[in-house]
């Protein structure tokens, strides 16, 4: 039976859904910013009178594209959250919230919204045996920041882009087989990978029209609603449009590599069986990273029992 793994990290909190030992889905949440769900009070800075106005909250800014009757600016206005920041190079893209009349509240968590799921929930601790790393974490975070994904006959390249996230389907043999793999391993990549928005997908180019739903179909038996997608055109292209609430797991990690690999070593050294040397060593970067984030080594010294430091 599927469970979900979680564990309260340094800086990050981290979880999956495995089933048959194999991780279904990877997410990690980090502090900070503005949470899907979370209800608050904001002040409107800048009105726009069409399209995106701008809005101030305590935990960063947001837009909003339909400001209520009788807001001016600097207002203030209950808002909830519907869409978190989304790192794009060079323009990232803020929060999106919307007008509401509820009373504030927080957003659910990563362990809330894994309890919410018809699943167990499994806790980790740092001392038990690595079962997240036992079913793929690492791969799963290659994958994400490489974009090369295997499958049985193929492989994928995945390139998110600020207009859309492209897998491009390569490999061995007949197109008809390999499409059909492909698109079932499309498919269990974008749940895993938690990617939402336009996604497209260039398979080969098949013979003919029968060839060409079949694969379409095999991603409607693996992708979960809701989603919308097009037929596979006589170029082999396919496109999916998802609902995109957050950034992704390859957004994410790309977005700031040095903090993963940062937060990865943080990981790495708290399940270092004791007795846990003091001083540990880290690239230049992320030795850098790690000193401009001093509560994160107090965190680890208070869970090692070592008085931590790094050196480049």
């Amino acid at each position: 039976m599927a469970e979900w793994l979680y564990e309260a990290g340094i800086g990050e909190a981290r979880a999956a859904l495995v089933e048959d030992d194999r991780i279904v889905e990877a997410r990690i949440e980090r502090p900070g910013g503005l949470k899907l769900g979370a209800v608050l009070e904001g002040q409107l800075i800048e009105r726009v009178a069409a399209g995106l106005s701008r809005i101030e909250t305590p935990h960063g800014a947001a837009v909003i594209e339909r400001v209520p009757p009788g807001i001016t600016q600097g207002a203030r206005l209950t808002v909830e959250v519907v869409r978190e920041a989304i790192p794009e190079p060079g323009r990232p893209k803020l929060a999106k919230v919307a007008a509401s009349e509820a009373e504030p509240r927080d957003a659910d968590d990563l362990l809330a919204r894994c309890r919410a799921s018809s699943f167990p929930v499994r806790l980790l601790r740092a001392h038990e045996p690595d079962v997240l790393e036992a079913a793929g974490w690492s791969e799963v975070f290659d994958e994400a920041e490489t974009g090369e994904i295997a499958f049985a006959g193929g492989a994928l390249r995945m390139s998110p882009t600020p207009a859309m996230t492209l897998f491009d389907v390569d490999g061995p043999g007949s197109p008809a087989p390999l499409a059909l793999a492909a698109a079932r391993a499309v498919a269990m990549a974008i749940v895993r990978l938690d990617i939402g928005g336009s996604i497209g997908i260039d398979f080969p180019t098949l013979g003919n029209k029968t060839e060409r739903q079949a694969a379409a179909e095999a991603i409607d038996t693996v992708l979960p609603q809701p989603f919308e997608r097009t037929a596979i055109n006589g170029f082999g292209f396919l496109q999916i449009v998802r609902p995109r609430r957050r950034a992704s797991l390859p957004e994410l990690l790309r977005a700031d590599p040095v903090a993963a690999a940062a937060l990865a070593l943080l990981r790495a050294i708290e399940r270092t069986p004791p007795p846990v040397p003091p001083v540990q060593v880290a690239g230049p970067r992320v030795a850098a990273w790690l000193a401009a984030h001093p509560d994160l080594l107090d965190e680890l010294s208070r869970r090692t029992g070592a008085p931590i430091s790094f050196a480049s």
